[in-house]
């Protein structure tokens, strides 16, 4: 009986010396979690028969360190939650590893190439839309032409009126000018040139040049005694020659907290929205999880949300190979969530989780193991030692 014991237990250090061997292997390992042999004792009747291995206990709950990379694409998960992928047989796999890729097809992959899941971006609106593969559009995106221009500024009261006709060619003719570039529907860029132009007390008159040549119709500023603009009160429209080949423009000019001060004329705000196509240079994963396409005319577009899972019970899940979990029906169903909503972590981008293991704990744990291992095969020595004795005496 004594060589059965001290058999068992042997067997059950030999699987807790391979435990800690797989955690300090895994120990620079991106995502990994450390696990732990939990020994038990056996009986027949009640005989003590020795030990064996009663379970093995996932650290799941224990977060490793975060490594900053500085890659776009890599993104650690901070407190609870699993990115989810879908293997080439249409499995679900759980992960801490936020190392991700697009393939050729524009797809977003895990460093496995399994296709990651998260939620669909439903344009112009914050709703996550349907969750599934995120895909990046690969091809260009069409141009925006131009629907509305800000200019803000200060001009100044001490201007006055000029005393020649407006004319764009001469300069004594205004008293002010800014450029402004707009869009057309094609992505080509015109440029729009304001001249501002003295024409009564507390009042301006703009002008516009689109190309250079001149376009049909003005806007006049009023200003109150204070030095601020009274009207227009909202946008007015300008009324660009229509492109060749391009939609006709419908642009707005926007004036709102230009002011009439006494001093220099200066500007402020000088923008108009609209852009020309651009073609993708990269992606990125922001810190709320958007998976942020990046083109070249400066645009960028959310495709989708990366989905975090939760489970009732994390530590019931199956570890299958590539840093990866599997749902059972231990840990329960799986519950989705966009970053930090829920009772899912946030995420810190740039950066990727590192191993939990523990190589301290782990060599402490190793010696452990190596005593325990001597002490059962001195019990089999002596005991072989003691039939050997018996026999002799015989």
């Amino acid at each position: 009986m004594s060589f059965d014991i001290a058999l068992s237990g042997i067997n059950a250090v030999n699987a807790q010396l391979d435990t800690i061997s797989n955690n300090i292997a895994n120990s620079g390992t991106y995502g990994f979690k450390s696990s732990r042999v939990n020994f038990t004792s056996t009986y027949a009747g009640m005989q003590s028969t020795g030990s064996e291995v009663g379970s093995i206990t996932q650290s799941l709950d224990a977060g490793g360190s975060v490594l900053t990379t500085g890659r776009d694409m890599d993104v650690a998960i901070q407190d609870r939650g699993f990115f989810v992928s879908r293997d080439t047989t249409g499995n679900l796999l759980y992960s801490r590893v936020g190392i991700f890729s697009k393939d050729k097809d524009g797809y977003v992959v895990d460093s496995a190439n399994n296709r990651v899941q998260g939620f669909a971006a439903i344009p112009n609106s914050t709703t996550l839309g349907a969750m599934g593969d995120l895909q990046v559009p690969t091809g260009q995106i069409a141009a925006s032409a131009s629907t509305r221009m800000k200019y803000t500024g200060n001009l100044s009261s001490g201007w006055v009126a000029p005393a020649v006709a407006f004319d764009p060619a001469d300069p004594q003719s205004f008293n002010g000018s800014m450029v402004s570039v707009v869009y057309d529907s094609l992505g080509a860029q015109h440029s729009v040139t304001q001249y501002f132009v003295k024409t009564g007390t507390n009042q301006v008159t703009v002008h516009y040049t689109s190309d250079g040549a001149p376009v049909a119709g003005t806007n006049v500023l009023d200003f109150d005694t204070l030095g601020n603009l009274s009207s227009p009160a909202a946008p007015v429209p300008v009324g660009l020659p229509t492109p060749t080949g391009a939609a006709a423009f419908a642009l707005t000019m926007d004036y709102a907290g230009t002011t009439q001060y006494a001093g220099e004329a200066t500007t402020s705000a000088n923008s108009a929205d609209g852009y020309a196509s651009g073609t993708l240079i990269g992606v990125q994963v922001t810190d709320e999880g958007q998976v942020m396409a990046k083109y070249s005319n400066g645009q960028k577009q959310s495709v989708g949300t990366v989905a975090l899972a939760t489970f009732p019970d994390e530590g019931a899940l199956t570890a299958v190979s590539g840093t990866s979990w599997a749902a059972s029906n231990a840990s329960g169903t799986p519950l989705y969530f966009s970053p930090g909503s829920g009772m899912a972590g946030t995420l810190t981008s740039g950066a990727v989780e590192q191993s939990n293991v523990d190589i301290t704990a782990e060599l402490v744990g190793l010696m452990s193991a190596q005593r325990n291992y001597q002490a059962n095969a001195k019990v089999i020595s002596t005991e072989n030692q003691m039939v050997q004795a018996l026999m002799q005496a015989v």
